[in-house]
C-alpha cells in the first residue's frame, strides 16, 4: 500500500474528535491537568483556576488570592491535590497548593530573588516534584521539593552545567518539564543560541545536557517535551511569533535524550506535544491548530479544528483537555487502536 495513503487511513480511523466545552471566563489558559476522565483543573491569566468534576460539562471558578498573578501551570496530584504556578519577576513567581479540591489554598513559594523568573514545574509523585526557571547569571535555575513543596531547594550550580547566555524556559503550556518514574526528568530551553535538553536521571541531584537541532532564538525554543518510555521522548516548539511557521521545530530521541534527530512535518508553532497514554501516537497543538502522528513522531498530518496552547491527557485515558485564548477548552477522545 502507499505509505501516504496508509497514513490517512490510519488517522483518519485514529483521530481525535473535539468537543468545545464552556469555561465562564474570557482569560488565555495556559495550564491543564487532567486526573480523570472526570476530573481536572486549568490555570490562566488574571489570576484564574477552573476545576471540572463532571467531565468537563460544568467548569468551577476557584479563588486562590487577591493578588493578580498569570497562572501558567497547574499540576494536580489527585482529585483534591493541586499545585498552580505563577509566572514573573521575583515575587510574582509563585506556587500555592490546595489539598481540597481548591476549596482553599497555601502558599508554599514566593520567589525573593529579583532576578529570577520560574517558568513551568511537574512532579513525580506527591512529595517529589521539580520547577525551572530562566538562567540567573550563567547560571541555569532548577528548584525540586522532597516533602510536597513545602520546602523548594535550588540545584547546587555545581549540579548543572553552565547557561547560555540568555537560556531559559518558555512559560508557554507548561510542558516544557517531563518526568518518568520515579527519577528521571527532561527540561527543553530556548531563548539562546541553541535550543537544548537538560536531564537528570536522579531526580534532580545531578544533570547532564544535550543538543538538539530545535531553532532557538530570544522567541524561538523548545516548548514542550513528553515520553512514552525512559528511552523515546519528541520536543516541539518553534517560533511563538510566527505561529503558522514549521521550521527545525521538531525532534524525537530514542536513546533517553542523549541525542536528538529532526523531524519535519508539522504545520506551524507548537507549544504541547503529548503521547496518547500507552501507545505511540502524539498530538501536537498550538495557536495555530494541531497534528497528529501515529508512528511516534516519525510522520505527521493536520488535524481540523481550532488552536490551543495546552494540552494534558488523563492518565491511562485515550482523553484529555486542551485549553487557550479567550477561555476556550475542548475535550478530546481518542479512538484504541
Amino acid at each position: 500500500m502507499n505509505p501516504t495513503l496508509f497514513i490517512a487511513i490510519s488517522l483518519l480511523v485514529t483521530a481525535p474528535s473535539l468537543t468545545l466545552q464552556t469555561s465562564g471566563v474570557t482569560a488565555r489558559l495556559r495550564g491543564v491537568s487532567a486526573v480523570s476522565d472526570r476530573v481536572a483543573w486549568v490555570s490562566g491569566s488574571g489570576t484564574t483556576v477552573l476545576r471540572t468534576s463532571d467531565g468537563g460539562a460544568t467548569w468551577q471558578t476557584l479563588t486562590v488570592t487577591d493578588d493578580a498573578l498569570d497562572f501558567r501551570d497547574i499540576d494536580a496530584v489527585d482529585s483534591q491535590t493541586a499545585y498552580v504556578l505563577s509566572i514573573g519577576n521575583g515575587a510574582a513567581s509563585r506556587i500555592y497548593k490546595t489539598s481540597d479540591a481548591g476549596a482553599t489554598w497555601a502558599l508554599q513559594f514566593k520567589n525573593n530573588d529579583s532576578k529570577a523568573f520560574f517558568d513551568a514545574m511537574s512532579f513525580w509523585d506527591a512529595d517529589h516534584g521539580i520547577i525551572m526557571g530562566d538562567s540567573i547569571d550563567g547560571q541555569l535555575c532548577v528548584m525540586t521539593t522532597e516533602n510536597g513543596g513545602r520546602n523548594w531547594v535550588r540545584v547546587p550550580s555545581s549540579a548543572l552545567p553552565p547557561a547560555l547566555p540568555n537560556e531559559g524556559a518558555f512559560a508557554a503550556s507548561g510542558t516544557n518539564i517531563a518526568v518518568f518514574g520515579k527519577t528521571d526528568a527532561w527540561i527543553g530551553t530556548g531563548a539562546a543560541a541553541r535550543a537544548r535538553v537538560l536531564l537528570t536521571h536522579d531526580r534532580g541531584r545531578t544533570w547532564k545536557i544535550s543538543e538538539t537541532p530545535l531553532v532557538s532564538s530570544s522567541s524561538a525554543g523548545i516548548f514542550s517535551v513528553a515520553f512514552r518510555d525512559a528511552k523515546h521522548g519528541v520536543i516541539v516548539g518553534g517560533d511563538y511569533m510566527k505561529e503558522k511557521e514549521a521550521v527545525d521545530n521538531l525532534a524525537v530521541t530514542n536513546d533517553g535524550g542523549a541525542t536528538w534527530t529532526l523531524v519535519r512535518g508539522l504545520s506551524g508553532f507548537r507549544s504541547v506535544i503529548a503521547y496518547v497514554p500507552g501507545s505511540k501516537r502524539l498530538i501536537a497543538i498550538g495557536p495555530s491548530g494541531t497534528d497528529y502522528s501515529t508512528d511516534d513522531g516519525h510522520t505527521w498530518m493536520k488535524l481540523d479544528g481550532p488552536g490551543f496552547d495546552t494540552f494534558s491527557f488523563a492518565p491511562g485515558k485515550q482523553l484529555g483537555w486542551a485549553a487557550g485564548a479567550h477561555g476556550s477548552v475542548g475535550r478530546l477522545e481518542f479512538g484504541s487502536k
